[in-house]
């Protein structure tokens, strides 16, 4: 984990991740209500695209006709490739 980026925004995040093209997107997601945040158990919506994220918490979204269940594992600190994007995240898959 990078001891610089404690938390960081969650429309940055989704956008460093590669789950959005733009980080306009990810904020129109997040700013819509369509992802859940989970930390310390407990799910929230997310209804601001300001809202601070940090590794231990969990999102969940849909992506076309996916459900994206992640662990955050790094805020990141750029946009980088996708190898290194995928380092930022733990998928959670449910059987």
């Amino acid at each position: 984990m990078t001891e610089t980026a404690q938390s960081v925004r969650i429309d940055v995040w989704l956008w460093r991740a590669r789950f959005f093209k733009t980080r306009a997107l990810s904020a129109q997601m997040c700013d819509s209500g369509h992802v859940r945040l989970e930390r310390f158990g407990l799910v929230n919506r997310v209804v601001k695209s300001s809202q601070a994220i940090k590794p231990g918490d969990r999102l969940i979204f849909a992506l076309g006709s996916r459900l994206i269940d992640v662990e955050i594992l790094d805020t990141g600190e750029r946009r980088g490739p996708a190898p290194q994007a995928q380092t930022l995240y733990r998928a959670n898959v449910s059987d």
